[in-house]
């Protein structure tokens, strides 16, 4: 998504108030335990606006399980809540580097925990970064040899349709009704600043074979996506039942979304922390803050009822590996 860039000295200081403030905290949050309650609560509220409403969390698999590892006690309330995990980089693209191969530590943390996902019953969705055929196919097929889906993402702004491969991998016309847990590939692509207009963007995702697609609510900063929108998707998909899923940061807030109040330029809100120095326009926030919560799901006009009211069928969560920024 296109950020307006804001003014330096509003910045400077949206930076220091939160600063000063997260020093006065007393006392401190279990950030993994709230990031779980915060997810369980999207779950729930989804379930009750539209029962069979998908969840899935992007990283962060540590809240699996109590101590973070495999050997750990899986949290079976966590788990039911969600229907399966995202995880980054799990082959390739380490430390934002497309084709560059993932350490064997970092690996292998990733990999136990998505093996550990996939023995609860929840779907596991991979994406690495890579722009070489080889790196591709070495994708694709290790994690095919693992029961996950994946995608290659050959624009880490994940703004395009692969053109290669031709054809999604592992395709298939499958008939509906298919479940969730039986898609075969998936389609992640959050930045549609490549499509001249929404029409452009639409007719390309309608003409796609993938199972699920991950895409943004908006189509620009004034274009919502609608119902008419997505289902012109599903009319187009070659399967006539694939899923799909809207993505929707909630650890960070985006000062290029409709929820963002000017005043908060100069008067940040209280559940702010500061500017993440890698994203221009996103700030860190205290995400078990309730004013926060509300924004993401409150009863009203939040940012998931208009995902439900849009017509997605679920929900791809990013930054709930926000915790570690709190732990570290």
């Amino acid at each position: 998504m296109q950020a307006a860039i804001k003014p330096i000295s509003s910045l400077l200081l949206f930076i220091s108030v939160f600063s000063f403030s997260c020093k006065d905290e007393k006392i401190k949050p279990d950030y993994r335990a709230e990031m779980r309650k915060f997810v369980q609560k999207i779950s729930e509220k989804g379930e009750e606006w539209k029962p069979g409403f998908i969840v899935v969390p992007q990283n962060g698999l540590a809240l699996l399980s109590s101590d973070g590892t495999w050997q750990g006690t899986a949290d079976n309330a966590y788990i039911a809540a969600i229907d399966g995990v995202g995880q980054e980089e799990l082959w390739y693209g380490y430390d934002n580097k497309d084709d560059e191969v993932t350490p064997e530590r970092d690996h292998n943390e990733m990999y136990v925990m998505c093996q550990f996902a996939q023995s609860h019953g929840l779907k596991v969705m991979a994406i690495d970064y890579a722009s070489s055929i080889s790196k591709i196919d070495d994708s694709y097929a290790r994690n095919f040899a693992n029961g996950f889906i994946s995608f290659a993402a050959d624009h880490r702004e994940l703004d395009n349709i692969p053109m290669y491969p031709t054809i999604p991998y592992n395709s298939s016309n499958l008939q509906p009704p298919v479940p969730f847990n039986d898609m075969r590939n998936f389609l992640y692509l959050i930045n549609p600043s490549y499509y001249n207009t929404k029409d452009d963007f639409i007719t390309a995702l309608a003409n796609c074979r993938y199972d699920v697609y991950v895409i943004d609510l908006y189509f620009d900063e004034q274009n919502i996506l609608d119902t008419a929108d997505l289902n012109r998707i599903r009319r187009g998909s070659y399967n006539g039942d694939c899923k799909i899923l809207c993505y929707m940061s909630i650890g960070e807030a985006e000062s290029y979304r409709w929820y963002w109040k000017p005043y908060w330029n100069v008067t940040p809100p209280e559940f702010g922390v500061g500017e993440n120095p890698s994203w221009t326009d996103n700030f860190v926030v205290r995400y078990w803050d309730p004013n926060w919560q509300a924004v993401i799901c409150g009863a009203q006009d939040s940012y998931l009822r208009r995902i439900v009211n849009a017509g997605f069928d679920g929900v791809y969560l990013d930054l709930v590996s926000q915790y570690e920024y709190f732990e570290e």
